[in-house]
């Protein structure tokens, strides 16, 4: 049996109602991305885990040990308006603790080794240059180029210890081939597509060259100078040709590249031959033609003057066995080079064919016409005594060969430029297998050619 129903009691009046809420700004979050790139921002307060960052830089420098010296040159920033992790063009390495909080040592590491990557490969002053050239200074831009970027260096630098982060930017998002420079993905792809998916990604300035709000600058605290970035670059190219087995291909490639760029040969070869040309006492003769303004000073004595006349061009072609059909005919093509950089007078240039003995000092009509002769052996002191002989006497002799050869033992009484065809470092004589070619002697100016 039940008792009396209890009554509910009174009813709790309504609260007045609150006046709604104010209007916020919506404010566009990126998604969060994988460990490895760009983020969002950190929650207040959370303190950077610094023991977890230099272990994770520990454990870069034990699986790419030739990069401990850049890795070591770093200087760490706390900031919690980076994104992630990102680099500005003096070495400075901004950090967000969020990032830091949520990223795996190992992964933590890649990381690493991608920011310091961006400043090896020196992509600042090739973003800039690049959007000097092409006008492209926009934040569209700016991002295609850190795209460019991280394709350049993703190729290759992970595995082996570190692994590759998942949605890590590769060239294969675009159906694009490893292996390519920054300038090359920019110009082969114009990575629109990846832009909305992609608007996190910023690795900062030293990425792309474009500066952000969070960098000090180049007066900012702890930067490192010009000569001292070119220090840590050197140190690690020496690092990775020393041993070379230990690098992946684009940084051997880089370290070769690094401080012996490829030289535009042609330039520098025609430079050459108009420096020795114009150099003091080449062409020079004294001629009636003009008195000299001394002769006021002299009255009815009538003195001549300096003149320069057109240089007389000299160029030794080696046709030995040693140098290819290609070569020879690449010969030909700096012979009419040669022609225009002295002021386009063919009679001012011979050609002396010259094998183990030299062939007549010849006179140039068209380049494309001069038949050389050889095949056999490789003597040039003959071909420069030949060209010495030569009336008039040549003011600049140009050889060119490829260095395995005797050179004449004093130093012609004239310029000498020598351009030399690549070759291994060490030929291989059969007969004798300690033969070293002689090195061009160091009164010629030397140029690669090729």
């Amino acid at each position: 049996m039940t008792g009396p129903a209890k009554h509910p009691g009174p009813r709790p009046l309504p609260r007045p109602m609150s006046p709604p809420p104010r209007p916020r700004p919506v404010r566009a979050v990126p998604p969060t991305p994988p460990a490895g790139s760009e983020g969002p921002a950190d929650r207040p307060g959370l303190p950077l885990d610094m023991e977890k960052l230099l272990a994770a830089r520990l454990h870069a420098v034990k699986v790419r040990p030739y990069l401990a010296h850049a890795l070591f040159a770093l200087h760490v920033v706390e900031d919690r308006s980076v994104p992630t992790m990102a680099v500005d063009a003096h070495w400075r390495c901004y950090v967000s603790p969020g990032f830091v909080a949520r990223t795996p040592v190992e992964e933590l590491a890649g990381v690493w080794v991608h920011e310091v990557s961006h400043l090896l490969r020196d992509h600042h002053a090739r973003g800039e240059r690049y959007a000097r050239e092409h006008e492209e200074h926009g934040p569209g831009e700016r991002l295609r180029r850190n795209i460019a970027a991280d394709f350049e260096i993703n190729d290759d630098i992970y595995g082996d210890g570190l692994p590759m982060p998942v949605g890590a930017v590769l060239p294969s998002l675009l159906r694009l081939p490893d292996g390519l420079l920054m300038e090359e993905y920019l110009r082969r792809a114009s990575m629109s597509s990846l832009a909305s998916d992609l608007a996190w990604l910023d690795c900062g300035s030293g990425a792309d060259g474009q500066q952000r709000p969070w960098e000090l600058g180049p007066d900012g605290a702890h930067g490192l100078t010009r000569q001292q970035r070119d220090a840590v670059r050197f140190r690690v190219a020496e690092g990775i040709k020393g041993k070379p087995g230990d690098a992946p291909e684009g940084w051997r490639r880089w370290a070769d590249e690094a401080f012996h760029p490829p030289q535009p040969w042609r330039q520098l070869l025609g430079a050459a031959v108009r420096s020795a040309a114009g150099a003091p006492g080449a062409g020079e003769n004294h001629s009636y033609r003009r008195p000299s303004r001394r002769s006021a000073s002299v009255p009815k004595v009538v003195l001549p003057s300096l003149r320069r006349t057109p240089p007389r061009v000299c160029v030794v072609i080696d046709t030995s066995g040693s140098v290819s059909d290609a070569e020879l005919g690449s010969a030909l093509l700096e012979v009419a080079a040669i022609s225009r950089a002295v002021g386009g007078r063919r009679d001012l240039v011979s050609v002396v064919s010259c094998d183990a003995a030299a062939g007549v000092a010849v006179p140039i009509c068209r380049a494309e016409n001069i038949e050389l002769v050889g095949g056999g052996g490789t003597d040039l002191r003959s071909g420069f005594a030949r060209a010495l002989r030569s009336a008039p006497r040549p003011d600049v002799i140009v050889a060119l060969t490829d260095g395995q050869t005797p050179w004449p033992s004093a130093q012609p009484p004239c310029r000498t430029v020598v351009g030399l065809f690549p070759r291994p470092a060490r030929a291989v004589d059969e007969e004798d297998p300690d033969y070293v070619p002689d090195t061009p002697p160091p009164w010629a100016r030397v140029v690669t050619i090729g």
